[in-house]
Order: structure tokens, then C-alpha cells, then sequence
């Protein structure tokens, strides 16, 4: 491991610790507040890990010893100048977590068709190509669904989600239209076991389980996330559900330094909705030694 490291930014005095940047988006310059547990966790193990903003050019990323990805997320409106710099990083060798080539692969939902093949159970799923509103219509007829969740296939924190009745809401439609217009779009059922139950979130460090939450919709709304008022609380997560989740993780061609595995329970069975690996709030707060078990993951990498 490297022993010395040019600056963050020019003229920026050197540092002899092994150091991280923690990858984050401009409104969150700091890192959001569950991330910021990271930095002392880290110093706790002897790395300095520093907030950087993925899309700022001023910042060296090639002086860092590795990246860890965090709160970029503005990921999915930028994804471009996005992929331009994972690519940039990948070339210059730096170590990132997650890899690469995990980020780019599971930028786009397009995934949970890949890993079902792999014998993984989703949420049944649909892929429809940018602008073909046909092709939308043409799943929904033939999968019979009557409320249908539709998004973009590159989105993050519910943008552009939406649940539609088509065969009774005039409005239905131009929802439809609009999203296809922004890029390939996932079509699935909607899943009554949102409401009723919540959703359960999976957290994993190196491939082990850290810990569970279960996220709620506030009243007259279906997603979860708290940016639209839901709710995260910890909960105790079943030797089978996290066997389950594990067994998500294992379908991948690498294990992940993080990944928060997100799905529904039905009839005792884990439907994977996403699996976040590029950005996902890891509820670190929610459970003490968690941070401390990411970063320690993190360093094993660095060794």
C-alpha cells in the first residue's frame, strides 16, 4: 500500500495515510448523513477517507488508493458524464467499490432479467426499449395486470415511479409516454405486499450479512423511499430470508464490497425488487458496527 499521496486539489498541503475518497454528489458535498458514520469508522482502522464529489473536475482521483461509492445520487440523471468517469477511474487502475464493472452493469435495471436467468426469483419484470409505448401496452395486455408500476430502467429514489391502472385511468397514458421518452422502461405488477407489509432491505458487507430493515410508504403513497415520506426501522431478518438474500449475492460474477438486497416476502419466499449496488442508503445508523464492518471490508480490499 502506498505510503504517500499527492492532494485532493491543488495546493492542498500532501498526507501520508492510506487514504480513500467516499464518492458523493454535489447537494451532499459532505456526504449524506448515514455516510458520514463512514469517516471515523475508517479512522478508527487507520485510512482517511474524504468526501469527494464525483462530478467535480477539480478533484485527483488518482491520488486516492481506492474510491468507495456512496452518495452519487444524481447518478441516473447524468448518466453519461457518470459512465465517462467510472470509465476514466477503470482506466487509470484505482480500485473502486464497488468494481466497475458491477456499477455499470447494475446502473440499468435490465439486471433483474440477467439474474432471474441465473435462477434468482424477482418480481416479474418487463423491459420495454426507449419510445415504444406499443411495446408498454403490448406487455400489460398480455401479462393481464390491472395496476402496473412503471419507471425508468435507469432511475434512483422513485423518480419518474408510478403506479398506473390502464384500463381505467384516462391518465394512464401520457405517464406512459412520458417516461418511455426519457429511455428504456421496467414494466412489472404491482405488488400488494408493498402496502400491507413493506419492504425489506437486506444489508451486506464482503458478502456477510450486517443487518435488516423494513421500509414503509407513508399513507396514500406506494414508495417507500423517505423522500417521499416513508419510513426505515431495523428489524430481526430470518436465518432463511438471509440465506435467501445471500443467494442473490452468489448469482454475481464477484462479491460485492456492499449491497443492500431489496424485496418483497410472499408466501415465504424473497422477490428480489433491486439489488443496490451503486448508491443505496445502507441504514448504517440503524445498527451499531455496521460502519465499522464496511469499512474493515474496504480495507481487506486495500491489503
Amino acid at each position: 500500500m502506498a505510503s504517500f499521496r499527492a492532494p485532493l486539489f491543488k495546493g492542498m498541503k500532501t498526507a501520508v495515510r492510506p487514504r480513500i475518497a467516499l464518492a458523493t454528489y454535489e447537494h451532499a458535498p459532505q456526504l449524506a448523513p448515514d455516510d458520514q458514520l463512514l469517516v471515523p469508522a475508517f479512522a478508527r482502522i487507520g485510512i482517511d477517507a474524504e468526501p469527494a464529489v464525483w462530478s467535480n473536475d477539480d478533484v485527483i482521483w488518482e491520488t486516492f488508493d481506492g474510491v468507495l461509492v456512496r452518495s452519487c445520487w444524481d447518478y441516473h440523471l447524468r448518466a453519461g458524464a457518470f459512465h465517462a468517469w467510472l470509465e476514466r477511474l477503470d482506466a487509470s487502475r484505482l480500485p473502486v467499490w464497488n468494481s466497475v464493472a458491477l456499477l455499470q452493469w447494475n446502473a440499468h435495471k435490465r439486471y433483474l432479467l440477467d439474474l432471474e436467468q441465473r435462477g434468482v426469483a424477482i418480481v416479474p419484470t418487463a423491459v420495454v426499449a426507449q419510445g415504444d409505448v406499443p411495446g408498454v401496452r403490448h406487455v400489460i395486455e398480455e401479462s393481464g395486470w390491472t395496476r402496473v408500476v412503471i419507471k425508468p430502467a435507469v432511475s434512483a429514489s422513485g423518480f419518474e415511479t408510478h403506479v398506473i391502472d390502464p384500463a381505467n385511468d384516462p391518465a394512464a397514458w401520457p405517464i406512459v409516454e412520458r417516461v418511455a421518452a426519457t429511455g428504456d422502461v421496467l414494466v412489472q405488477p404491482f405488488a400488494e405486499e408493498i402496502p400491507r407489509d413493506g419492504e425489506y432491505s437486506l444489508m451486506f458487507s464482503d458478502g456477510g450479512f450486517s443487518h435488516g430493515a423494513i421500509k414503509r410508504a407513508a399513507a396514500h403513497e406506494f414508495r417507500v423511499q423517505t423522500e417521499h415520506g416513508g419510513s426505515v426501522d431495523l428489524i430481526e431478518i430470518s436465518d432463511d430470508l438471509i440465506e435467501q438474500g445471500a443467494n442473490v449475492l452468489a448469482a454475481l460474477p464477484e462479491t460485492p464490497v456492499y449491497a443492500r438486497v431489496d424485496g418483497i416476502v410472499r408466501d415465504g419466499r424473497l422477490l428480489l425488487m433491486e439489488l443496490e449496488l451503486i448508491e443505496p442508503n445502507l441504514f448504517l445508523e440503524l445498527q451499531p458496527g455496521a460502519d465499522t464492518r464496511l469499512a474493515e471490508a474496504v480495507a481487506r480490499r486495500l491489503d
